[in-house]
């Protein structure tokens, strides 16, 4: 925004020293003048019957006019050194107490300019300048973090997002070349290329939509939304051969029913997905005084610590993870964590102890 331009902070510093040492100045003379100089008669005068010093008797006492007029130049000269003293001495304080602020100041600029991984780190013991200092350091973490996770997220999306319109691609050039394609073959490989595609749009849209937090809070009970996915997904989980079993007590969230469906929905289509014939999941619903616990246990093949660090991120899939028509577009556990982060909640993911995984989605209670 273009301001007209105006006096530094130093200068206005500056002239604030120089002030209060001039008022400072003029306080220690008007004592002077009211404690000292009020008891002195105004005239001159002279005393008799005391030896002075020249060994006359008669001794000299000047008056409040001649004290004044001695005091006076002397006074205004020194009125004068300390506003030179204040000037001087303010100017240079102001600038060793704004030094910092410049720095400040340019790491803003080049921030501004693109430079996200510029750090201030503003050395010396805290202050208010130094707080400063480090919450912007830590801003620009932050945001440094956040644009190269939208940056990876751009360009994992656009590669899955072009994937599917390749395949389409290729499946009309096959069928054009060939002199007699089979129509509804094609027709159902398309169908299915098109409902991923959905699939990954849909997926998309609900993790802006997470972001952005666009959603009204209202009481939800965990143990119920569990027993609902657990219904919805109840085909999948015997075509898989996987049993669900759902428990717990009722533990009350507060935050959007739609959004913590999708959130139970997705661990539990997760953990179906990826498991074994013959395997089982787990839902359990637990609640304390400040927080309601949603945890989604599966049996599988073992998983390495490291890789289960990562598998919140999107598009992230393990080496186990398929890709038939359940094995979802890689945004599952993503959704998971946005939503679980809209509502100021926590994720956390851990290998099970003989194979599979284990969420655990804690969300602040309502009181």
């Amino acid at each position: 925004m273009a301001r007209e331009p105006g006096p530094s902070v130093r200068l206005r510093l500056t002239l604030s020293y120089a002030g209060f040492l001039l008022v400072a100045g003029a306080g220690l003379l008007a004592v002077v003048w009211v404690f000292l100089l009020r008891y002195v008669p105004d005239e001159a005068g002279s005393t008799s019957g005391l030896a002075s010093p020249d060994g006359f008797g008669t001794r000299f006492m000047p008056g409040r006019s001649d004290l004044w007029a001695a005091f006076a130049p002397k006074a205004a000269l020194m009125m004068a050194l300390l506003l030179v003293v204040g000037l001087a001495g303010g100017w240079v304080l102001a600038g060793r107490m704004l030094a910092p602020l410049e720095r400040i100041t340019a790491a803003t600029r080049a921030a501004g300019d693109g430079a996200l991984d510029h750090r201030i780190r503003l050395p010396g013991r805290s202050d208010e300048f130094r707080e400063l200092a480090d919450a912007f350091d830590g801003m620009l973490e932050r945001l440094e973090g956040h644009v190269a996770e939208q940056q990876r997220f751009a360009a994992n999306a656009s590669h899955e997002l072009r994937t599917p319109l390749a395949i389409t691609r290729t499946l009309l050039d096959v069928a054009a070349r060939d002199p007699h394609p089979d129509v509804d073959l094609l027709v159902a490989r398309l169908r299915t290329v098109n409902a991923r595609a959905i699939d990954l749009t849909e997926a998309l849209l609900l993790l802006s939509r997470a972001d952005q937090r666009s959603f009204e809070h209202e009481p939800v009970d965990l143990s119920l939304l569990a027993e609902e996915a657990a219904e919805v997904l109840l085909p999948l989980a015997e075509q898989r051969d996987v049993v669900v079993t759902t428990a717990g007590d009722p533990a009350v969230a507060s935050g959007s029913r739609a959004l913590l469906l999708q959130l139970t929905t997705n661990l539990l289509h997760n953990a179906i997905v990826h498991n074994h014939g013959g395997g089982r999941a787990w839902v359990t619903a637990r609640t304390s005084a400040a927080s309601a616990t949603l945890r989604v246990e599966n049996t599988g093949a073992p998983l390495d610590p490291a890789l289960v660090a990562t598998l919140a991120e999107p598009f992230r899939r393990g080496s186990q993870r398929l890709h038939d028509d359940h094995g979802g577009v890689g945004l599952g556990l993503a959704i998971v964590q946005r939503i679980t982060a809209a509502h100021d909640g926590t994720l956390a993911l851990a290998p099970r102890p003989g194979g599979g995984l284990v969420a655990t989605v804690v969300l602040p209670s309502r009181h």
